[in-house]
């Protein structure tokens, strides 16, 4: 679990303080993990009560039969592929970087379509958690390395950080986003739970990762935006000099690559199964079965690369994806479950009225990120597309 959130979301952080400020970076960044993690909490009371669900799927089928099942199960898959997409633009940023923009951008996105491809077209995924500490140490190291190397030489004075800033409406909106996205790993949480030998334990898994992810946050957030001022890059790793950069990307790319074959495994996974559940190439290695396979891994990741190339800019592609998804998948349906467990007793008592005014701005919240940071990461990408950072563009994507 911590492997799966903490990964690319980190690396937007700093930038969120540069562009609201400390005052509201920081109180975002707990506020929002906080939030999480009683959503997280509410979506284990829900899978305890309906102990066959195995996904989001599985909640949508609750809450409204066969077609929420289809609704809830598509919305999964879309957003795994964009996830997969922010994992293709990071990895094309990072072969900028590493090659000092050797060759066309649009270049770099076909190579790693090839790559991630031909890694996520193995059936089965052994020594997952090997795979998540190795991708855990991978972006663990990367940050530490740019917070060390930043603090040796800082490229800002300490009084330089600002408690607030003035920027637009739209661009401080899609920051906050940015932070959406950094806590939104619960669209997997119902398959760990699932998963676990005694569900009953996972509240203990969900305080050990919310008390590390949101620390490393606070910390990494604080003391790049200390050591790069308001002019840090998003992703953060490039806010050091040349070869510092270089090293932290190269330390990054298994995290890159790693994490964006995970997604592309259980995304390829959820389709497949509902393509051939029930049939005799559920479990088959023939031809119809393995070139189907292949064929969806190929597709998704084609889709995935196709997202990359029309919305290339980091920070607007994670402020997006959160918008769309992260709104509704961390926060509105953990609201919504919540009321559908409580139905008739919301009202009974003071702890059921305090844990109803909860839920409630639950679901509020997730109108409002949906919402209001659709509109927000639109106008910043319309900004961006009217500069330098234009889609289907062979320029340099690292800032």
């Amino acid at each position: 679990m911590i492997a799966e959130n903490i990964s690319l979301g980190i690396l937007s952080l700093p930038a969120v303080l540069a562009k609201v400020g400390l005052v509201g970076g920081l109180i975002t960044i707990i506020g929002l993990g906080i939030f999480s993690t009683y959503s997280g909490y509410v979506l284990w009371q829900f899978r305890m009560r309906y102990p066959q669900i195995t996904d989001y799927g599985g909640i949508g089928e609750v809450l409204l039969g066969p077609i929420g099942r289809d609704v809830f199960g598509a919305a999964y898959i879309i957003y795994c592929v964009f996830c997969m997409a922010s994992h293709l633009l990071t990895f094309t940023i990072a072969m900028n970087v590493l090659t000092n923009h050797a060759t066309c951008t649009i270049v770099w996105g076909v190579v790693g379509l090839v790559i991630f491809s031909l890694l996520s077209m193995n059936r089965t995924l052994k020594n997952v958690s090997f795979l998540s500490i190795i991708s855990f140490t991978s972006i663990l190291s990367a940050v530490m390395i740019t917070m060390v190397a930043l603090g040796v030489s800082p490229q800002a004075a300490a009084d330089a950080m600002q408690a607030t800033y003035h920027p637009s409406f739209p661009s401080a909106f899609n920051s906050i986003s940015n932070v959406v996205f950094a806590y939104g790993g619960h669209v997997a949480w119902i398959s760990f739970i699932s998963e676990l030998r005694n569900p009953k334990e996972f509240p203990k898994a969900l305080v050990l990762l919310q008390t590390v992810d949101i620390s490393l946050y606070f910390i990494a957030a604080l003391v790049i935006y200390r050591y790069a001022g308001e002019n840090v890059a998003s992703p953060a790793l490039s806010s050091n000099i040349p070869l510092i950069r270089k090293i932290a990307w190269g330390i990054a790319l298994p995290t890159i690559i790693i994490a964006g074959v995970i997604f592309a495994h259980v995304t390829v996974k959820y389709a497949y199964l509902r393509i051939f559940a029930r049939t005799k190439h559920l479990h088959s290695r023939g031809l119809i079965a393995t070139g189907s396979w292949v064929a969806l891994v190929v597709g998704s990741w084609t889709i995935a690369w196709i997202i990359a190339e029309s919305i290339p800019v980091f920070s607007d592609l994670l402020g997006f994806i959160s918008a769309l998804f992260a709104s509704w998948f961390s926060y509105g349906l953990p609201g919504i479950c919540w009321f559908y467990l409580n139905w008739g007793s919301c009202t009974r008592g003071a702890k059921k009225l305090m844990l109803s005014a909860t839920n409630f701005a639950l679901i509020l919240l997730g109108c409002i990120i949906c919402f209001v940071g659709l509109y927000a990461s639109g106008y910043q990408m319309h900004l961006d597309a009217s500069g330098s950072k234009g889609s289907w563009s062979c320029a340099d994507n690292q800032e």
